[in-house]
């Protein structure tokens, strides 16, 4: 008789275990109740008892009891990652368990412009809700944050669209596009046409942010490079308006005179001999390429077309890049 109760115990409890497996599978393959995708911000230190409790009073799931004992079998309780995720139509719970083992939190992006000074990059991480802002307005102090004291921060950050998720500090997103920019810049260097005037790649990157600033066609930045190239081999001071307005700072505005290409500054081409001492904006892949690889051309001058296409005209002669400036820039004004 005992021996009977007890297999009827045995039987009842296997019956009971399969049908709770069966209902547990059952409950973590099937699609949550979700019409239009949720955010769902999964906070540290939060438990995955208390995300099911949650996910449950939101109507999202039905039994939170299920939720959580699945992650308790598995192991994954004490691998979920905060942070912000996304939950969309169709998802189950075993693929949000999935997603957030593997951190898949949402992501945010910020792109940051070729050309931009690094105020200007500044003002836009500042404007970002999502990053998490510790940094003051010092460009010393934050490039002592970042790990690279004493650097100045001028054109060290790659101009691209960034993704990142809620919260990343501005340290973090910095550092990543310091370490984006030493990367392009040393390789692209280590590439570099033979006989280049310039002494390293530090050099490189401030002729390349000098290019940016000249032309937004991709088309004309390596004939631009090959002038900038030609006067630097041959001596000759590069005379070029954006380093100017570089060096006037806040003072500049909106129209360069006459009287501001002889007022000497650090940045002045027109004043100064060789490079600037740092570069002067953001610039990109293509800047990059044109000064390591710039056009073979024989001109020494160019001069904006002003129609606003953007495009140049290039001479060989000074007397040559007269006329063209009597024709695109002096007579239209």
């Amino acid at each position: 008789m005992i021996r009977r109760t007890f297999k009827y115990s045995v039987i009842l409890v296997s019956l009971a275990l399969l049908t709770l497996v069966v209902h547990l599978v059952s409950f973590m393959f099937r699609p949550m109740h979700i019409e239009q995708p949720v955010e769902y911000e999964f906070q540290q230190g939060a438990s995955v008892s208390r995300m099911a409790r949650d996910l449950q009073a939101k109507q999202l799931i039905d039994y939170a009891f299920y939720l959580s004992l699945w992650s308790r079998i598995t192991g994954q309780s004490t691998q979920l990652k905060a942070g912000e995720y996304t939950l969309k139509p169709g998802m189950t719970p075993f693929q949000l368990i999935s997603m957030m083992t593997e951190g898949k939190v949402k992501q945010y992006s910020l792109t940051v412009v070729e050309g931009w000074t690094f105020h200007q990059m500044m003002q836009a991480i500042r404007n970002n809700p999502y990053i998490r802002h510790t940094l003051d307005d010092d460009p010393a102090s934050i490039m002592n944050a970042i790990g690279h004291p004493g650097e100045h921060p001028e054109g060290r950050f790659y101009p691209d669209t960034y993704q990142f998720p809620k919260t990343m500090t501005d340290v973090a997103f910095l550092k990543r596009a310091y370490d984006y920019m030493a990367q392009r810049v040393q390789q692209t260097w280590e590439n570099r046409d033979v006989g280049l005037p310039l002494k390293n790649a530090y050099q490189a990157l401030i002729l390349a942010s000098i290019v940016e600033k000249e032309s937004a066609r991709a088309d004309e930045r390596k004939k631009i490079a090959g002038v900038f190239i030609n006067r630097l081999q041959k001596g000759m001071r590069l005379q070029t308006d954006p380093t100017v307005i570089y060096g006037m700072g806040q003072s500049y505005d909106g129209d360069i005179r006459f009287r501001d290409l002889k007022k000497d500054t650090p940045y002045n081409t027109y004043t100064r001999s060789g490079l600037p001492p740092t570069p002067i904006a953001l610039p990109g892949q293509e800047s990059l390429d044109a000064v390591t690889h710039p056009e073979q051309t024989n001109a020494l001058y160019f001069v904006a077309i002003g129609d606003n296409s953007g495009r140049h005209v290039f001479s060989t002669t000074l007397e040559e890049h007269e006329k063209a400036v009597d024709k695109y820039q002096r007579k239209r004004k």
